[in-house]
């Protein structure tokens, strides 16, 4: 019925990104089908507090096609069963704008019947966190790419001094050992460069060595290849 990991990943997200999500409160009366929005879940909403009536069916439609059958099905399930439940899913507020928020709460049962008569729980706005999560992303990619086309740069510098050839057909004897070993460029480029810098080399690689090197490459990692 939960939806758990995401739900744990987008509280960690939110408490990761050095700001305080907004965080309301709701009620839902099951004999009724009444809710009890705070200030907060209003907002969420794109609402002023108090404007509209909350509704199950007004808080459906504004889910995400995508995620509202989902949301729907956890919702019925909370209220069979009373366990405690969390979600994460997309609405679109009264404007338009796409927004995540996660959702955990739990069933209240009547003292008499023992019936669950209500759910309650929290809204929390974790969209921004999640910005701030896929910018961090973004950018440690962005690195790392930069990082492989290093790489690749260097390693067709040490091709082009080793074999006396220009940049293009360094890389072409690279991305040939590539195929040959079935590794990625990026990878064997990286592997070369630490090769050809490894600890107790004293003179530069001749174009044997090289060869020998690219026709079995090895990570650095490797016992054999570092020792040389």
């Amino acid at each position: 019925m939960t939806d758990s990991a995401p739900f744990d990943q987008a509280l960690e997200a939110a408490l990761g990104a050095g700001t305080r999500p907004p965080v309301g409160r709701y009620r839902l009366d099951l004999a009724s089908g009444k809710w009890a929005w705070s200030d907060e879940v209003y907002t969420m909403h794109g609402f002023k507090p108090g404007e509209i009536l909350p509704t199950t069916e007004l808080m459906l439609s504004h889910k995400h096609p995508d995620d509202r059958a989902r949301v729907d099905g956890i919702l019925h399930d909370a209220a069979r069963t009373g366990e405690a439940f969390s979600s994460v899913h997309r609405i679109f507020d009264a404007q338009g704008t796409v927004r995540t928020i996660a959702v955990t709460g739990q069933g209240r049962r009547d003292p008499e019947s023992g019936d669950v008569c209500e759910l309650v729980g929290y809204f929390i706005d974790v969209t921004e966190a999640q910005k701030e999560v896929a910018q961090r992303e973004a950018t440690r990619s962005i690195r790392a790419s930069a990082e492989r086309r290093a790489a690749i740069e260097q390693a067709k510098g040490v091709l082009m001094v080793a074999f006396s050839v220009d940049a293009e057909k360094a890389f072409q004897h690279l991305r040939h050992a590539s195929n040959l070993a079935n590794v990625p460029v990026r990878d064997l480029a990286a592997w070369l460069v630490q090769w050809f810098s490894r600890p107790g080399l004293t003179a530069f690689p001749s174009p044997e060595e090289i060869t020998g090197f690219l026709a079995a490459p090895s990570p650095p990692e490797d016992p054999q290849l570092m020792a040389g």
